[in-house]
């Protein structure tokens, strides 16, 4: 497989650990920039998504299907947050399930759109 490509999926699956990691922090309490975990546009892994996926990998159905799952982390994130805000830390926190889940179904895309440009 093209080394270049499997750095490249390696550095944007980087990326969305760092905001999963970002929102257990805000989460739990940290005070960090909301903005990236709230705005799907401007996370790492969104700009990822609508300045290169979209355009070199747009053939592909899944990396619309990635677009999707991503925009519905971020939905299911501000929710949590917002749980946080208004004091339900617990209720929050338990939340993460529903971001994990969502987070297997974005790994498991971006390990099949690697497959097939591999294979390609």
């Amino acid at each position: 497989m093209n080394e270049e490509l499997q750095q490249e999926f390696r550095t944007v699956s980087v990326k969305h650990l760092l905001f999963k990691s970002k929102l257990r922090s805000f989460l739990y309490g940290t005070d960090i920039d909301e903005e990236p975990i709230r705005n799907p546009e401007i996370c790492a892994f969104g700009q990822w998504i609508h300045n290169e996926a979209l355009i070199k990998y747009g053939h592909l159905p899944e990396s619309r299907q990635l677009d999707r799952v991503h925009r519905e982390i971020h939905r299911v994130a501000n929710r949590l947050m917002d749980l946080r805000l208004q004091g339900q830390t617990e209720q929050a926190i338990d939340g993460l399930l529903e971001v994990d889940a969502l987070a297997d179904q974005l790994t498991d895309l971006l390990r099949l759109m690697q497959q097939k440009l591999a294979q390609a």
